[in-house]
């Protein structure tokens, strides 16, 4: 299962890359390792919504539940993460990303802080 992973970089500037995320069979199923997290929320933010350059506040998955959001990294890339998109913010530092709510719909989506 491949997710979308965006990083701080000897740069200081946030990038994207892909990462893999292992599944292993496991009796009717694949399932991946478990990671340990703090807790759970859901944000809705509104249509256009825009936060300027900013790191990830702490390493986070985040899964687009509905709306669609861009992502812009230092280097001027932008990827579009829609419903069910799920993202790993791991830019803890430097100047990080900027994140925009794109189209007519908020974006809803889901938070889960990892330890």
């Amino acid at each position: 299962m491949k997710i979308m992973r965006i990083y701080s970089g000897a740069d200081n500037e946030s990038h994207f890359e892909e990462k893999e995320i292992d599944l292993k069979f496991n009796g009717d199923m694949e399932v991946s390792e478990l990671e340990p997290a703090t807790g759970v929320f859901f944000r809705q933010a509104p249509a256009h919504h825009l936060n300027d350059f900013h790191p990830a506040p702490r390493r986070q998955y985040i899964i687009t539940l509905s709306g669609a959001v861009e992502i812009e990294t230092g280097d001027g890339t932008v990827k579009r993460f829609g419903k069910g998109d799920i993202m790993l913010a791991d830019d803890t530092t430097g100047r990080g990303h900027i994140t925009r709510v794109v189209g007519n719909q908020p974006r809803v989506y889901v938070t889960i802080p990892l330890k």
